[in-house]
């Protein structure tokens, strides 16, 4: 399962204490998990698939897809995660994505090349 739990965090493009922060977990305990020192517990392994939206047969065995099976897709489950919580940040999050989806094509590249390159520079 440790593998498993870096993989996902490595597809996720985070840093354990981004990944360990979304979970209420320290960046040590992600750290311990990652190498196996530490087994999860059922409450752990639940909050991950969650909140990253990741099959529970996939990251206990490696069975399966990474991501569960979802109504329509990961975005649409991460927008309905977005909506029952009406914070500030998940508001302003809200607010991008729907200018997001008014801007033309080539505009839209531009963004998603940027966000690329600042997530390239993270790693």
């Amino acid at each position: 399962m440790d593998e498993r739990i870096k993989e996902l965090r490595k597809a996720l493009r985070m840093t354990q204490e981004q990944f360990a922060s979304e979970l209420g977990l320290s960046r040590n305990f992600i750290a311990l998990l990652e190498t196996g020192s530490r087994v999860p517990s059922d409450r752990t392994v639940s909050d991950i698939c969650r909140v990253y939206h990741v099959s529970e047969a996939w990251i206990r065995t490696g069975e399966g897809d990474m991501y569960a099976d979802l109504p329509e897709n990961r975005t649409a489950a991460i927008v309905s995660d977005l909506l029952e919580d009406d914070s500030p940040m998940n508001r302003l999050i809200l607010n991008v994505l729907e200018r997001y989806q008014l801007l033309d094509p080539v505009s839209r590249e531009v963004i998603d090349r940027f966000i690329d390159s600042l997530l390239e520079e993270r790693h």
